[in-house]
């Protein structure tokens, strides 16, 4: 503690509240994208429990990030002044991560990790180097037979395709 002129007591817990109430707005917008983003990946187990938390949080993050967005920013303008200009980069990172939360709470940034083949390559049988355990799902048209491998499958979720002059989607 130091003394000032006025004869007030000036103390560090002057920044140190508004800095973990930033740090705190930032952690929690920041999660409310990153969580599900985490539970909800491509070739990975995803439990009953884990998808509820993710599906929640993805429903009511535009919402919280924004509320939790505009604190972060309020606080922020509060230390700015009060801070030395090397403590202004992490200040200023962390703003640019809590905004990039809210931003990306607000887009299908599943849609980027599963998005469908809309033209699929094919080989013959002779040719694929699937192994024979491997399974597929399999379509057949008149004369015309497809074979689509679940690990393919289990990353795009969905191919658009033409078997026999139908067009149909495939999904997993």
């Amino acid at each position: 503690m130091e003394l000032v002129d006025s004869g007030a007591v000036k103390t560090k817990s002057g920044r140190m509240i508004p800095s973990l109430g930033f740090a705190l707005l930032v952690a929690a917008s920041s999660s409310l994208f990153l969580i599900p983003a985490f539970i909800i990946r491509p070739f990975r187990f995803q439990s009953p429990r884990g998808l509820i938390l993710a599906m929640a949080l993805r429903q009511n993050a535009p919402l919280w990030t924004a509320v939790f967005t505009a604190g972060a920013i309020v606080f922020a303008i509060f230390l700015w002044p009060r801070i030395s200009i090397w403590k202004r980069i992490p200040l200023v990172l962390g703003l640019c991560l809590a905004c990039g939360a809210a931003v990306m709470s607000r887009i299908d940034y599943f849609e980027w990790m599963f998005h469908p083949v809309p033209v699929p390559g094919f080989e013959s049988a002779d040719h694929t180097g699937l192994d024979s355990s491997e399974m597929v799902i399999a379509v057949r048209f008149g004369n015309d037979a497809r074979a689509y491998p679940i690990r393919e499958m289990a990353y795009h979720h969905v191919v658009n395709d033409v078997v026999d002059g139908v067009p149909l989607a495939v999904t997993y």
